[in-house]
């Protein structure tokens, strides 16, 4: 049970082990585009090129769908990104259901943990195979894996990794199951000034605030890079437009916070020190390197952003 990218290479692992996948559930395709055709997910688009059944509910309570999942009579369930379920499919079969979670739960628990992990600026991130329950990412433990987070590691790169060390892992925890070879574990109790919950993305969370340090912009800008990309407002040619910041560097410029600063290269101020762009991308033009930008803009130096 799956939708995105992210779930592809978990089903691709299964599907060449031993084990048979017997059906995929996944999301209703989707109008997308300018000319609104209805798009398949990734997992859906990998089930049909292998000739896996494929199940698209509306509902996760349709008593169709739950029949359907009765008669196909799976030992285990395995969800990767994918709804919330009712107990009546989670309890289904015999072996359970199993999640696979991009955090060493129980932190980071929710819809972006990966995102949030570079937002915070966090060192080691990892995956977390769990017996689901009631609530959300809350069941118990069956396997988990460290990863350390790069200086370098954007959301695509680290995205890449917790994607194929996901794979390996929950295949691991498939086959213990299997030879009931695993013991679960209760996730420890946190309290809650300590715990970190990675909350689903929207658009005031892209929103760069100039009144804070160089160092947690940089991490916002890796945490939205490639997508959707952290933003600012801009003033070019007495338009206020939105600009997309996906790469920068530190620099120990002062400034009041917003200021630009354009010479050979381009500054923006923090609170505490200061950015030094290196790919953007303007309102309605394509992303592009700093150098390249510069060219072709007309921005107000030492003007604010907003």
């Amino acid at each position: 049970m799956g939708t995105p990218e992210f779930a592809v290479n978990s089903l691709d692992l299964i599907h060449k082990s031993k084990h048979s996948v017997v059906g995929v559930v996944t999301a209703p395709d989707r109008p997308a585009g300018r000319g609104k055709k209805l798009r398949q997910s990734a997992v859906k688009e990998f089930a049909c090129n292998n000739n896996i059944p494929v199940f698209q509910p509306l509902s996760l309570q349709d008593e169709n769908f739950i029949n359907n999942l009765q008669e196909i009579n799976a030992d285990i369930f395995v969800v990767v990104a994918f709804r919330m379920l009712p107990k009546v499919v989670w309890n289904m079969p015999q072996k359970g259901t199993i999640n696979l979670h991009a955090s060493l739960l129980p932190q980071y628990r929710g819809a972006a943990p990966i995102n949030w992990a570079i937002i915070n600026g966090e060192k080691q991130t990892g995956v977390t195979t769990f017996k689901i329950d009631e609530k959300i990412d809350t069941g118990n433990i069956l396997l988990q894996e460290k990863v350390e987070i790069l200086d370098k590691d954007n959301l695509g790169t680290l995205y890449d990794k917790l994607q194929n060390r996901g794979a390996c892992l929950l295949l691991e925890t498939i086959n213990k199951l299997e030879n009931n070879n695993i013991k679960e574990k209760v996730q420890r109790n946190i309290d809650s000034d300590n715990l970190k919950i990675a909350n689903k993305i929207n658009k005031n969370t892209c929103k760069i605030s100039w009144k804070d340090t160089n160092v947690n912009i940089r991490n916002l800008i890796r945490g939205m890079n490639p997508y959707p990309g952290a933003w600012t407002n801009i003033e070019i040619e007495d338009r206020l437009l939105k600009l997309k910041i996906f790469e920068c560097s530190l620099s120990e410029k002062e400034g009041i916070a917003g200021k630009i600063t354009i010479n050979s290269d381009f500054y923006i101020a923090c609170e505490k020190g200061s950015v030094k762009l290196a790919e953007v991308q303007l309102e309605g033009k394509k992303r592009m390197k700093v150098e390249e930008f510069l060219l072709g803009s007309k921005i107000k130096n030492k003007m604010i952003c907003i």
